[in-house]
Order: C-alpha cells, then sequence, then structure tokens
C-alpha cells in the first residue's frame, strides 16, 4: 500500500508539487477465486490495481466510483508515482511513472467538484487494462508467460463485476455515485443496470447505451493498424508492434477532436518555417502533433490490450441478452446525470440524450467545447457547473 506522503519520500525530485491532502492509497486487489468471464473462460485467480482518495465515512455512505476510459488508468487524481510492487506487474506504468498526473485532478480533490473531504473516491484500472491489474501482458501463472492474445476476451460486464468484487473487498455495499466518460460511461450505465439497489446516482459521460456502427468501423480500422503490423506476430510479440499501435492512436485522435479544433490550433502550418514546403521532411504541424500521440501510446500502452478492450467496445450493449434497449434503461433505479458534449463525433450528444430521455429519474446536461469527445478531460469549469448541483441534489 502507498500513501501521497510515501510517494514524496521515494521520490524527493519529483516536479509535481504533494498534494498530501488527497490521502491518496495505492494497492492491488487479489480475488483469490475464480473468475468467470462472460464468454464463458475462468482464470483461478485476478488482480486488481486500485487507487482511493478520502476518507469512507462510518456507514460506508460516501464512496464515489470514477470509471476511466479505454487507454486511461486508475490514477485520477494524485501523485503520479507508483509503489515497485506494482511497477513489476506493469512495464507500461513503469515506463511513465513520474510522468502523467491524474486525469481528472482538476475535478478530486479538498474543495473540487469530487470533494475528498466529502467523499471517498475510489477508482480501479479496468479488467484486460496493463496498468497492472490482469490482462494481456499479464504473467500466466501457469506458463510464467504473458497471457498476450490468450487472455479472455474482456467486456464491460466484466469489468463492472470486477469493480463489484473489489468494493465488496473493500466493505462498500453501496455506492453515492458512478461516474466516467467514454468507456468509464459505459462501465456506469452497467452499473446501474447490472446492480440497481447498489447505486444511488450515476453520471455517464460522452458515452453510449449500445455502441455504433460509426465507433465499431472506427475501432476496426484501428484494431486492423495493429494486427497489418508484422511485428504483431498474431499477438505473440516480444517488442511492441510500435508502427501498428501508434496508427491506431493516430487514428483514434482525429475521432476525438473536430475539425474545428485541429485548424484553430495547427492552421494549416508545417513543422519547419524556414524550410520549403515542398521539402519531404518539412511536415504539417497536425501530422507532427499526430505522430508525437501515436509515439507517447507506445510508450505506455501494451496493443493486446488496446485490442482486447476495444472488441468489449464494440460488445457494448446494455439490451444484449436482457430484451429491448429503452425497456432496460427504463429499470435503472439511480438518479442519472447524462452529460453529452455538443461536438462530439464519436458519441454525439444525441446519444446522450436518448439515454437520458429513457432513463425515468435523468436529466441532460451539454457541454459547449470545440475539443469534441475530449471535452469531458478539458472543459473542467463547465463540468463543474453541471455536476456540483447534481451532487448537492443527492443529500
Amino acid at each position: 500500500m502507498l500513501t501521497t506522503q510515501a510517494a514524496i519520500m521515494d521520490y524527493p525530485e519529483t516536479k509535481f508539487q504533494p498534494r498530501s491532502s488527497l490521502n491518496r492509497v495505492v494497492d492491488i486487489f487479489s480475488l483469490a477465486q475464480p473468475f468467470q468471464f462472460e464468454n464463458g473462460t475462468t482464470l483461478d485467480e485476478i488482480e486488481i490495481v486500485y487507487e482511493t482518495y478520502g476518507t469512507l465515512n462510518t456507514d460506508a455512505s460516501n464512496a464515489i466510483l470514477v470509471c476511466h476510459a479505454l487507454t486511461g488508468g486508475a490514477n485520477v487524481a494524485g501523485d503520479p508515482f507508483y509503489p515497485e510492487n506494482i511497477l513489476k506487474k506493469s512495464p507500461q506504468l513503469a515506463t511513465v511513472n513520474g510522468k502523467m498526473e491524474g486525469w481528472w485532478k482538476s475535478l478530486i480533490g479538498p474543495g473540487k467538484t469530487l470533494d475528498t473531504s466529502k467523499y471517498f473516491i475510489i477508482s480501479s484500472n479496468i479488467l484486460g487494462s496493463c496498468y497492472g491489474t490482469s490482462g494481456p501482458a499479464s504473467l500466466n501463472p501457469k506458463t510464467g508467460k504473458k497471457y498476450g492474445a490468450g487472455f479472455p476476451q474482456v467486456t464491460v460486464r466484466d469489468m463492472v463485476r470486477a469493480q463489484k468484487a473489489l468494493l465488496e473487498h473493500l466493505r462498500i455495499d453501496q455506492l453515492a455515485m458512478a461516474i466516467g466518460g467514454s468507456l468509464g460511461g459505459m462501465q456506469v450505465l452497467e452499473w446501474a443496470v447490472m446492480y440497481p439497489d447498489f447505486v444511488q446516482a450515476i453520471v455517464p459521460i460522452a458515452t453510449s447505451a449500445r455502441h455504433s456502427d460509426w465507433s465499431i468501423g472506427l475501432n476496426h480500422l484501428a484494431r486492423e493498424a495493429i494486427k497489418n503490423d508484422p511485428a504483431w506476430n498474431n499477438g505473440n510479440y516480444e517488442t511492441q508492434p510500435k508502427k501498428g499501435l501508434s496508427l491506431a492512436r493516430k487514428i483514434g485522435m482525429i475521432s476525438y477532436r473536430t475539425d474545428i479544433n485541429f485548424n484553430e490550433k495547427f492552421k494549416n502550418q508545417r513543422k519547419l518555417e524556414e524550410k520549403s514546403v515542398f521539402e519531404k521532411d518539412n511536415i504539417f504541424q497536425i501530422e507532427s502533433y499526430l505522430n508525437y500521440q501515436g509515439e507517447k501510446l507506445v510508450e505506455r500502452f501494451d496493443a493486446n490490450a488496446f485490442l482486447n478492450i476495444s472488441q468489449a467496445m464494440d460488445l457494448h450493449d446494455l439490451a444484449r441478452g436482457r430484451g429491448d434497449l429503452n425497456a432496460v434503461l427504463a429499470t435503472i433505479k439511480s438518479k442519472a446525470l447524462c452529460i453529452g458534449i455538443d461536438s462530439d463525433i464519436l458519441y454525439p450528444a444525441h446519444e446522450q440524450q436518448k439515454i437520458a430521455d429513457s432513463i425515468p429519474a435523468a436529466e441532460y446536461k451539454e457541454i459547449k467545447s470545440e475539443a469534441g469527445h475530449d471535452a469531458f478531460l478539458i472543459e473542467f469549469e463547465q463540468m463543474e457547473n453541471i455536476i456540483r448541483p447534481f451532487l448537492r441534489s443527492l443529500k
């Protein structure tokens, strides 16, 4: 277990300011019993890396679960360092240890929207990912080698069931709220359907109740980019299929933003102003940006994990095996705040509106932004103005 203060002592050269008031804890939970995936495959044991912030109150009624997106992780707010036992579980996390701060740090902390002086914030790395929780990059205890492409296909429901086991381990039998964007929002919706009496309120952001053909098509292109890299070797690679994973990320980045955002940011400019536009190495700024994003993901993520999780997103359908989608949404008992983004081309605002229309106790709010899908990671002031009143209404 690691507290924020321990992290500061272990890494005195950190450029980030200590935030011990977050009361951050990092740990690994081992579910020492068989875990059956939705596809019928069973693993004898799974591990879950998780983080908590704040303090659980005496009746365990102040817990908020924050669910992360495709390539995100459990570090939602705090000090970016991890203890050695977790770094040993994840070469990807070890590569970026100390370099990445919490992705919702502007929303989580004392006095912030998700106030850690009031709420106990929990976030776990999802099943199938590569930041210490069991996934394709994990070692198979039976072989001593990575699971690789042989890791069971995960679904969003599997992710939620693993989170439920973690909460039981933490002796939490109710959630004040579950919140998340994109894939995180899919988990939030599944929480409300799978455990209707467990979650008081949900905040699904920029997500879907059933993955659209548009989003599936984009994921297909990203997966094909990885599989067409000779280094992928049917998932049996020793080193990352860098070109394929990098290209997959570039495809994703196009869908996460908008034409207005890119045009405003890059203005059709070349990387090297002093060189001729006809020189082949004088690429456009947008090309340079996408190259950079691809390189960064290759450093910190695993290709097989990307394939598995993106497929889990495509399999996401609240109605699968349950009946009509609107009818399933109508069974949700939780009070809901559905947040759309007006410029989101990946999960358009009309999808969020339809979700809200079908949930009995739901309201819909919209973020205005030129940033597209990524606005839930950027427009923190708008997020605060939308979420704070909803939290107050729960009391």
